[in-house]
C-alpha cells in the first residue's frame, strides 16, 4: 500500500492550497487564479473523481487512510501527494473544523459553452445573483434529483465550486452540467433564441399561479430564480415570457429560493 506523507506543522507550505477555507473573499480571489477548488468528504471526492476532475493533492486524518486506500494507491501511481495530519493541524491550516476527515485540492475543469448547454436541454435552471453558497448547493441537488438538464449561473452568483456549495449539493455540482451566462439579463435572448420558454419566478401582481403552468408546461423551458431578499431583477422579469409564483398560505409571502426552486422543478418536470 502507498504510504501517505505525514504533516505535523500547520504552516507547512505543501498545504498552501488548503489555507483559510472560511475566508470567502480570499477563496474568490485565489481559486480562479490558481484554477482549483476544495472537495470535502469521501462521497464528494469520489464524485469529483468520477466526473473526471483531476486532483492536485489530498489531505486527511489517519482515520480515513483505510477507507480511501484505493484513492491513495491511485494517487501514488499518478505522483499526486497524499498528506495525513492530525485534526488540530488541519483545523489550524484550513480555518474550520473538519467533520468528514478528508479534503482534496482539485483542478477546476473548463466550463462548457452556453451554446453547448442549450443545444439539447429541455429543462434549464438559471440562478440569478444568489450569493449564499448553501442555497446554490441546495438548488443543484434539487436539479439533479428532479431531472433538470443543466444550470446556468449569472456573473454575480456565488461559486458552485465553493466548498460549502459542493458539500450541500452532495457533489451533484459535478453531475449537473453548468456554466456561467454573461451578460445578464441580456442572456435571456439567448435562451429564447435556443427555443426555450423563459419562466421567471417573481412576486409580481400579474404573476400566474405555478399550478396553471403545471397543467400544460412548455416542452422546453428555462426556470429563472432570483437572489435572496430582492428576488429577480425587474429587467429579468420584464424580459421573461412567463412570470409565475407559488400560491402561499398562512400569511407567508414566499419560500426560500432553494425551496421555491425545488417546488417549481417538481411541478414543471419533463416526465409527467
Amino acid at each position: 500500500m502507498a504510504v501517505p506523507i505525514t504533516v505535523t506543522d500547520p504552516s507547512d507550505p505543501r498545504l498552501e492550497d488548503y489555507v483559510s477555507l472560511t475566508d470567502v473573499a480570499l477563496r474568490r480571489r485565489i481559486e480562479p487564479e490558481r484554477g482549483l477548488y476544495i472537495a470535502e468528504s469521501e462521497k464528494v471526492i469520489r464524485r469529483a473523481l468520477a466526473a473526471g476532475h483531476r486532483p492536485r493533492s489530498f489531505l486527511m486524518t489517519d482515520r480515513w487512510v483505510g477507507d480511501l486506500a484505493d484513492l491513495i494507491e491511485q494517487a501514488e501511481s499518478a505522483d499526486i501527494p497524499v498528506y495525513v495530519a492530525p485534526h488540530e493541524v488541519i483545523e489550524a491550516r484550513s480555518g474550520f473544523h473538519l467533520h468528514r476527515g478528508a479534503l482534496a485540492s482539485m483542478r477546476r475543469p473548463e466550463l462548457p459553452r452556453v451554446t453547448d448547454i442549450l443545444s439539447h436541454a429541455t429543462r434549464i435552471v438559471v440562478i440569478e445573483d444568489v450569493v449564499d453558497h448553501t442555497n446554490v448547493g441546495a438548488i443543484f441537488r434539487s436539479a439533479a434529483a428532479l431531472g433538470v438538464d443543466a444550470v446556468l449561473v449569472t456573473p454575480r452568483c456565488a461559486d458552485p465550486l465553493y466548498r460549502r456549495a459542493i458539500r450541500v449539493s452532495m457533489g451533484t455540482v459535478f453531475q449537473v452540467p453548468w456554466t456561467r451566462i454573461d451578460p445578464w439579463p441580456g442572456g435571456v435572448e439567448r435562451l429564447r433564441d435556443a427555443g426555450l420558454t423563459v419562466v421567471a419566478m417573481a412576486l409580481t401582481p400579474d404573476a400566474a399561479s405555478l399550478a396553471d403552468l403545471e397543467r400544460v408546461p412548455p416542452p422546453r423551458l428555462a426556470l429563472v430564480v432570483g437572489a435572496e431578499g430582492d428576488g429577480l431583477a425587474p429587467r429579468t422579469v420584464a424580459a421573461a415570457d412567463v412570470t409565475v409564483r407559488i400560491p402561499m398560505a398562512g400569511g407567508v409571502d414566499s419560500l426560500n429560493v432553494a425551496a421555491a426552486s425545488a417546488v417549481a422543478m417538481w411541478a414543471l418536470r419533463p416526465s409527467r
